[in-house]
This record gives structure tokens, sequence and C-alpha cells, in this order.
């Protein structure tokens, strides 16, 4: 079974662990009933498997050359699109935060109870920057969590794409699903604020409103900065178009999806595939799941409720990208052309999760 996902940071992550688990079932039930063959290969003609090999920049030509398609190994992992409008260049060094946050959830790497950046995290280096005066200062980097920022950035000064480095670094993590930043070229989310400091209209960047401001100064806008220009990732639309099912993840529909969707091609491809869209609310009752989607709606305009969103999404029959919606019980959502349910989308462990995704899958007819 073919799922793709649209994906943020620490509530797509958290949601791909139940479509993983969801799949995974998926596939075993349809193992169970495959014929077994007479005899099994002998463990002696299986080939030893090579550890994981952080390409060099030698590799380089050929990695940019390399087919999208999927090997068979992957074919039955679910797929995510991740956003990049919240990666920036920090210290000299390249940050996706909604990647890296994927990937250690995935990995089982991630703080559990921050939702982001690595378990057993140490801060010395944090620490020496401050000492130096080094700015910015409202930014703290993770020991561990700079391996990985210290990795992409060798890579992508050696010409990698973003999506090849993803790849790369997923390896050693296993996450058991294919990770894909939308696009490889830069679009990063910025801020229209009134700036606390004179008082002027000006944009800063996504992590300076939401990290140093805490999204609490008076906003009016949020812009994708190099998003026209940007080409969706190799495997992006493919997996788009050849998907049974496209999932949109209860992540900040303004800060998470709206980014994937400003790459030329994406919001087409979900127009057109024949696969049904569903999205999971990322709102209870009139407050987020997790974060500050409430703020970042109303500077868009939208309600802060399950229907605001579904609304703000649209359907697909009309100009928008929805076939179906989930929503918590109690909030009844009515928008025409969507397919609604109301379920718990709470998403307490990966099993729960998992019902989502089946609950998705059963209101717009598709068979596991």
């Amino acid at each position: 079974m073919k799922v793709t996902v649209l994906a943020g940071g620490v509530g797509g992550a958290r949601f791909l662990l139940g479509v993983r688990e969801y799949v995974s079932s998926v596939s075993t039930a349809e193992s169970d009933i495959e014929t077994v063959p007479a005899s099994e290969p002998s463990s002696a003609s299986i080939p030893a498997r090579k550890p994981a090999r952080i390409p060099t920049s030698d590799d380089v030509a050929d990695a940019n050359e390399t087919s999208t398609r999927v090997p068979e190994s992957r074919a039955s992992q679910p797929t995510a699109i991740v956003n990049v409008g919240d990666d920036t260049w920090m210290h000299d060094l390249r940050l996706c935060p909604d990647l890296d946050s994927c990937m250690y959830t995935l990995g089982g790497g991630i703080d559990e109870h921050r939702g982001w950046g690595r378990q057993d995290e140490t801060w010395s280096l944090k620490a020496e920057l401050a000492a130096y005066g080094a700015k910015p200062d409202w930014f703290g980097l993770g020991d561990r969590d700079t391996a990985t920022h210290l990795i992409r950035s060798q890579m992508l000064r050696a010409g990698y794409r973003l999506s090849d480095i993803t790849e790369a670094l997923s390896k050693r993590w296993s996450p058991g699903v294919r990770l894909l930043p939308v696009t490889d070229d830069r679009s990063e989310t910025y801020v229209v604020v009134t700036h606390p400091t004179d008082g002027d209209k000006q944009a800063i960047h996504f992590q300076e409103w939401w990290v140093r401001y805490r999204a609490q100064i008076e906003t009016h806008d949020f812009v994708h900065i190099g998003a026209d220009e940007a080409a969706p990732a190799p495997g992006v639309l493919d997996s788009i178009r050849d998907a049974d099912i496209v999932l949109i993840a209860p992540s900040n529909p303004i800060v998470s999806i709206a980014p994937i969707l400003a790459i030329p091609g994406v919001r087409g491809a979900l127009r057109t595939t024949n696969a049904p869209v569903v999205g999971i609310s990322p709102i209870i009752g009139n407050a987020p799941l997790r974060g500050m989607a409430d703020v970042c709606l109303r500077v868009a305009g939208s309600e802060v409720s399950s229907q605001g969103v579904a609304e703000y999404y649209g359907a697909r029959e009309s100009t928008g990208i929805l076939d179906g919606w989930l929503s918590h019980p109690g909030d009844t959502v009515s928008v025409p052309g969507i397919a609604a349910l109301e379920t718990p989308i709470m998403m307490t462990n990966p099993s729960i999760t998992a019902e989502m995704v089946a609950s998705a899958c059963k209101l717009v007819g598709v068979q596991p």
C-alpha cells in the first residue's frame, strides 16, 4: 500500500509513527496470505548487509544523476514530503528542523519531552558560543544535534542535493519512512511583523519569530522566500501521483503545510492525483494540539477551529486539495465536497494514531 504524507515537524513526526505502524500492519497482513515457498534459502545465501556510508564529494556527480525510481526495498514504506520553510543557516551550519524532527522521532533518538532535538542532549557548544558573544544568542545548538548539521553542511558544500543528504543521514536512523524534503532549493518562511525595537514593519526569518519572539509580536503575514523559483525534489510529485492515499498530517497549516503547497507543482499534483487526499485536523475545539497554530491561523484570516482549517485547505472538487477530513468528536465540520468524520485524533501513541490512518482510509474507500 502506497501512503504519502505531507508533514511538518513535531506533530507531523508523531503522526508518521502511526502511519508507519499502519502500513507495517497492512504489509504483514498481505504477506500472511501470500504463498510460502516450499523451501527457504539458507542463511549462507543471504549477503551480509554492508555498513551505511556517508558519501564523499567523489560520489556527487553520480548522486545527482541518480534515478528517482524508488528501490524495491523502500517500495512498501510510506513517504513523507517534509516542510523546509523552517530551514536556515546558523553559525555557518544548515539547519533543517522539520526533517530532523521526523528523522529523530522515527529513529528513536528524539527528546520526547520537548518533541524536538536529541535525546540526552548536552549544551557545551551553546555555552562556548555564548562565552565568545556569538550571535544570534537566542538559538541554541545541542552538541549531539550539531553532528547532523555538520554532516549536512559538508555535503551541501560538496554539491549534494538536500534530498540525497537526507537519504544518507537517514541510513543511520532506519526511520522506516522515506523522508523527502519538498524541494532541494532554498525556500524559507519569513514573517512580516511590526518589529519591537523600532516599530517598523519588516520581514524576519520564521526561526526568529518562533524562537526569539515566541510568536508574541504584532504579525501581519507569512511569505515564502524562494518558493516561486524552487522545484519539487526528486520523487515528490511521483509519490503524490502514485499513492493509494495522500494524508495531510495534523501539522500547522500555515507554517508547515502551506510552505509545501507553495512549491510549484505540488498543489497541482494534489489536485490531479487519482489518490484521495485526506487531512487530519490540528485543532481540537478552538485550540491547537501543539504549538501556535492558533496565532498563525488568525494572521491568515482563518477561524481557529477544525472547520476553519478544512475551509482553509478547501475541497478538491472546487479549488482546494481535500477529499476527506478527520476532526475530533464534537468538532462537526461541514464543507461541500469534503467527506468529514469525527474520530479521536489525539496522538497518544502510535497504535492509536494508526487507527486514525485506518479511519482516513475507510472514509474515502481505500482498501488496504
